[in-house]
């Protein structure tokens, strides 16, 4: 596979991509007047789209906040199904192929941010101000 761009190597990406696909024939059965259809839509969307933004933020907290917002897409998705269920617009066999793809699509995420909190929370490099035995680190 050929990859253009840098978020498409990662395996959150790829994952919310899956499921965002996975959903198309669900979505596209449920009737407009489904709120949780457009809800359903706009989450797997915006998982997507965030871990997208999110990785070509070069400023860290920038980035974990973008993926913040990735993983309380694929979480409201969650949400989503359990309502599609319980108003058996979906089959619980649909709920359980779901909410897998979707547990791998959270935990690959939350990988994603540890590895980015641990960049942030190491020390940055000392810049000294001054010229003699009064340096000053900043």
């Amino acid at each position: 596979m050929i990859y253009y761009f840098d978020h498409e190597k990662l395996d959150a990406y790829q994952a919310a991509l899956e499921f965002t696909a996975w959903t198309t024939d669900i979505i596209e059965r449920l009737p407009t007047k489904v709120a949780a259809r457009d809800q359903l839509d706009r989450a797997t969307t915006s998982a997507v789209n965030n871990i997208c933004e999110g990785n070509g933020k070069f400023a860290l907290r920038d980035r974990r906040r973008y993926l913040d917002i990735a993983l309380g897409s694929e979480l409201e998705c969650a949400g989503c199904l359990d309502v599609l269920f319980v108003r058996k617009k979906i089959t619980a066999e649909e709920l359980d192929s779901g909410k897998r793809m979707l547990q791998r699509a959270v935990s690959t995420l939350i990988g994603l941010i540890r590895s980015v909190d641990r960049r942030i929370g190491e020390d940055g490099p000392v810049y000294f101000v001054g010229g003699n035995d009064d340096d000053i680190a900043l």
